[in-house]
């Protein structure tokens, strides 16, 4: 194979993956789980979607402690902005591995929730990631899916 073979090739895989679409959790969650699962702090991050829900950028928000992370709407929403994003998507860790979200976790969201629709940016979900465990077969919760937003 060539050089530019190669190169075409590289390109063409980089093209196919750089910005996949989200249509449910479990898309978020795959490309999440990579970079949130077995992280020993939370960490909140945020996918900027456009309008067609494919994603523009990913990128961390804040890095916290072992059982929680604080983050504000602020810090959410500069990235979105400064990008042009339409919605976002909210995820972060459990590093205990249980994805079930803390009541912190549920106040937080429902008021970033409330700060995109006064800036026009439309919060489309919030993804807990854990871990998989013999009791429990997905590692991960929607706020969406549970009607938590």
């Amino acid at each position: 194979m060539s050089n530019y073979e190669r190169i075409m090739e590289a390109a063409a895989q980089y093209v196919a993956e750089e910005k996949p679409s989200v249509n449910c959790p479990e898309d978020t969650a795959n490309i999440l789980r990579p970079i949130l699962q077995n992280k020993k702090q939370e960490e909140m991050w945020v996918i900027l979607l456009n309008a067609k829900n494919r994603v523009e950028k990913i990128h961390m928000v804040t890095m916290g402690l072992a059982d929680r992370s604080q983050c504000h709407a602020r810090e959410i929403f500069r990235e979105a902005i400064v990008n042009n994003a339409s919605k976002i998507i909210l995820a972060h860790n459990h590093p205990s591995g249980d994805p079930t979200p803390s009541p912190q976790d549920i106040t937080m969201t429902r008021s970033v929730v409330e700060a995109g629709k006064i800036i026009g940016i439309e919060v489309i979900d919030h993804i807990i990631v854990g871990m998989k465990t013999s009791a429990r077969h997905v590692d991960h919760l929607s706020f969406r899916n549970e009607r938590l937003i």
